[in-house]
């Protein structure tokens, strides 16, 4: 194997070469989860996995609690499929709490204050059923717990990680919020044993050919914890080296490799970027900083060429038109021009929009 065979496994796997499921669901199940900190980003990163699933779709997915968006892996907005929102937050929050103790005092939050503010949270949620994020701060106001700074965000946060509370659709522009044993109340629990070995399997089919360094950052487990989910469904995996490195994945077809000469516009923060932690095998070192200047967790939109990062786009909606604008780390040929208007008409048709380019 070597990285042409990586990238184009991955490209395979994570759903991007060839759909093989039809709605969103089953996208999000696949994959595990689907960083969706950006909340428009985070539907196209669905809907680019399926030419057939448009952003009306993935709305409707939302509002029938089939998929969920919280608080999960890295402290970070993920969406998750409803029936795995329990078990995920089970294993994966309380670290994430702990790491958080620090900002915590700084905030002069303490465990009596987020009790507190839990139970404010579900006295108005069991009266309101859905709130939005303004109605959630002045209910905590209202009961004299200050959201000034960050501490409106963290005590949100921390009810989402504690498994009360999780985001419910979108009101307009506002977020709202609703009560997770309402929204998913049929959530699977898990041993944590089992739960181990599930997301690393998960990770390892969907996310392959993949390093434990990269589920360690994916999963933000501790690297024992880590090892453990992968050794237990090691058998079910195979494994080669690549450059001193041990990449696992599923069994694969090497004939799902072939034909996969595209160009792909990918969303910022889409997991074929973001859920790897040694992201060389597809982006070049030097074209890092235009993906995320600054290097401050910011990711724009990827261009996508024969599964390597080959530029970013930019998007804009006027007057019910889609204006896309590429900027290519190297010109485009002739033949990648075309390729990346069809790529563009495929945003488009996710949004029923029509596209121009600029």
């Amino acid at each position: 194997m070597d990285n042409n065979e990586i990238i184009h496994l991955r490209l395979w796997n994570q759903l991007i070469s060839k759909p093989r499921f039809n709605t969103p669901l089953e996208v999000v199940s696949w994959l595990g989860a689907i960083q969706a900190q950006n909340y428009a980003s985070a539907k196209w990163s669905i809907g680019a996995r399926n030419p057939e699933i448009n952003d009306a779709d993935v709305e409707q997915a939302i509002v029938d609690k089939t998929i969920i968006r919280t608080w999960m892996m890295r402290s970070t907005l993920h969406f998750v499929a409803k029936a795995d929102i329990r078990w995920m937050l089970e294993l994966l929050t309380p670290q994430l709490i702990a790491r958080s103790a620090l900002r915590y005092r700084q905030l002069e939050l303490d465990e009596p204050t987020f009790k507190k503010s839990k139970e404010v949270f579900f006295s108005e949620l069991m009266v309101a059923k859905q709130l939005t994020r303004h109605d959630m701060m002045s209910a905590l106001e209202k009961a004299k717990i200050s959201t000034s700074g960050q501490r409106g965000y963290h005590l949100l946060a921390r009810a989402a990680k504690d498994g009360l509370i999780c985001f419910g659709p979108q009101q307009g522009k506002e977020q709202t919020f609703v009560l997770l044993d309402e929204w998913a109340p049929d959530a699977k629990h898990m041993k944590r044993s089992l739960a181990l070995s599930e997301l690393a399997l998960r990770y390892f089919t969907s996310y392959g050919p993949a390093t434990l360094k990269d589920f360690v950052w994916w999963s933000g487990l501790k690297v024992s914890d880590a090892k453990q989910g992968l050794n237990a469904v090691s058998y079910r995996l195979k494994s080669e080296e690549v450059n001193g490195k041990i990449y696992w994945m599923a069994s694969y077809d090497e004939d799902n490799q072939k034909n996969f000469s595209k160009i792909h516009l990918l969303p910022g923060y889409d997991e074929y970027l973001l859920g790897y932690k040694d992201r060389g095998a597809v982006v070049d070192k030097q074209d890092a900083a235009k993906i995320s200047p600054g290097n401050n967790g910011v990711f724009n939109p990827t261009i996508v060429v024969n599964g390597r990062v080959a530029g970013i786009w930019k998007s804009g909606l006027k007057k019910d038109v889609l204006s896309i604008t590429s900027h290519p780390f190297v010109p485009f040929t002739e033949l990648e021009k075309g390729a990346f208007i069809k790529a563009a008409e495929k945003y488009g048709k996710f949004l029923e929009k029509s596209v121009i380019i600029n």
